[in-house]
């Protein structure tokens, strides 16, 4: 099962990457901007992508809005710091299935994978 980790933050990306590997055999994709988040997604169909709204080149929203442009059934949950409501909402009407607050922590992801990966 592939899961996409979409963060401009490479701490980011390897703190998920490593939470994700103890919950089971997982292939991760990573992208650090929603441009080449978007390219990876065409390219690979994840199951599940966790995506950052603040990027740069693309941000979030615009990452959701070509994801779901090319597969509307796509389940991109966002990550979200302090301070990003009004672009999360934009973000869940763009469609994104959810959001995760960060820091990310562990049961959180966990029950996030289970609810949107079958096979999980």
């Amino acid at each position: 099962m592939k899961i996409l980790i979409c963060d401009d933050s490479t701490m980011i990306r390897r703190q998920l990457t490593n939470m994700i590997f103890e919950l089971g055999d997982f292939e991760i994709l990573e992208a650090s901007n929603g441009s080449s988040a978007i390219d990876i997604y065409k390219e690979n169909k994840p199951s599940l992508v966790f995506m950052d709204i603040i990027m740069p080149e693309l941000d979030g929203i615009g990452a959701v809005n070509g994801i779901i442009a090319f597969d509307k059934m796509a389940k991109v949950v966002m990550l979200s710091s302090v301070g990003t409501k009004d672009n999360l909402s934009k973000a869940l009407k763009a469609g994104a299935v959810d959001f995760i607050q960060k820091p990310v922590e562990a049961d959180i992801l966990e029950r996030t994978i289970g609810k949107y990966c079958k096979e999980v």
